[in-house]
């Protein structure tokens, strides 16, 4: 029989996923001085052992400037390669394709851990070892009233962190990741560059779509050269600001084409982020975003942001509207999502999808429960 659509494999250059089911980035505001710890394994394991065919890390700094907050990962030294390395390993050995996404947080940086109050670090935070530093943005706008006013760019500061994403991708590469995920979403550097909310320069950086596209597709550009061809490279999208004056789907699918050109074979489609004002939310909400740009400009999108169940989530890839679904929150409430998946979709869960120490468990629950029901 032919299995759903959702559980089918889908092949993206060298790599082969075994089913259309991504675990998103989710940040964890939990590393200290950028460096995984067991937290970190754990929470990431769990998703391999439930089936998921590819597990990202959560958005990881390129640079120390380039975190959200004090308790960010991090991948600017070889200390933070090495303790990722672990999580990689762990999660290819139990089935699931290992992916990290590489992280400027821009003028959205120096700032709280959600738990503590989020808002600009202070100086009582200085006090307790966490002090704030300087933002970079492509203008000196803040992101709102509780955050810090960035330092606009020069160009120095941008080669510096071309630099800096280079040097990422090779760690990546170096610790065994399968998977580049560049995010150029929610507010942070590189959307900060693509939105007119956020990018007021007047040089060849900003001013029209093609102006505040370039210094993106510059990363990109130098991430896909030394991120070996074999492997696959993902990039995450705002694919609208919701704000009159801001990115466009229009301009999103104009990028997502000249991202293409230069590499990447996926788009992962979620949007807003780059002003303090969240949109409507409901099951689905980006879908339409990665159907346009997946049909537009041609290239293999991902679908993000409340996908709740197994029914929708095979819906969204059977009718085309996107060729990998993305969990985030749904996958932390059940981390089985892709074993649940297929009992839903065909009647009986598939407890091959779990690595066999797991998989003796399950399949033993299974007899239990009809020696129970036959009794």
């Amino acid at each position: 029989m032919t299995p759903p659509v959702l559980l089918s494999p889908f092949k993206v250059r060298d790599l082969t996923l075994k089913n259309r089911i991504v675990v998103s980035p989710m940040c964890q505001y939990s590393a200290i001085d950028g460096v995984a710890g067991d937290w970190h394994l754990v929470h990431l394991g769990r998703f391999a052992l439930g089936g998921a065919a590819l597990v990202f890390v959560e958005a990881t700094g390129v640079e120390a400037r380039g975190r959200i907050s004090p308790g960010d990962m991090g991948i600017w030294n070889d200390d933070q390669a090495r303790a990722l390395a672990r999580i990689a390993e762990f999660l290819k050995a139990n089935g699931a394709a290992a992916g990290i996404q590489l992280a400027h947080a821009g003028r959205k940086g120096s700032t709280r851990r959600p738990w503590d109050g989020g808002g600009e670090l202070n100086g009582e935070d200085a006090v307790k070892g966490e002090p704030a530093w300087e933002t970079l943005a492509p203008s000196a706008i803040a992101f709102a009233q509780s955050y810090p006013t960035p330092r606009a760019m020069s160009i120095t500061d941008m080669g510096d962190v071309i630099v800096a994403f280079r040097q990422a991708a090779r760690r990546a590469d170096a610790a065994g990741f399968d998977v580049v995920e560049i995010h150029a979403a929610h507010g942070y550097l590189l959307h900060e560059f693509l939105s007119p909310l956020s990018n007021h320069r007047t040089d060849q950086y900003g001013g029209d779509r093609e102006g505040r596209m370039r210094f993106p597709l510059e990363v990109v550009e130098t991430v896909r050269a030394v991120w070996p061809a074999r492997k696959p490279l993902f990039m995450r999208v705002s694919s609208t600001d919701y704000v009159d004056g801001g990115v466009t789907i229009e301009d999103t699918v104009a990028f997502a084409s000249s991202a293409k050109a230069l590499g990447v074979d996926v788009i992962d489609c979620s949007s807003g982020g780059n002003t303090p004002t969240p949109p409507a939310l409901y099951p689905g909400y980006q879908v339409p975003y990665a159907q346009a740009v997946r049909e537009q400009a041609g290239v293999a999108t991902m679908a993000v942001g409340l996908i709740l169940d197994a029914t929708l989530a095979n819906y969204i890839v059977t009718q085309g509207k996107a060729d990998l679904v993305a969990l985030g929150r749904p996958a932390l409430e059940d981390p089985n999502f892709a074993i649940h998946a297929s009992a839903t979709l065909t009647g009986a869960p598939d407890y091959g999808l779990a690595p066999t120490p797991a998989k003796s468990g399950l399949d033993r629950l299974a007899q239990s429960l009809r020696h129970m029901t036959s009794a």
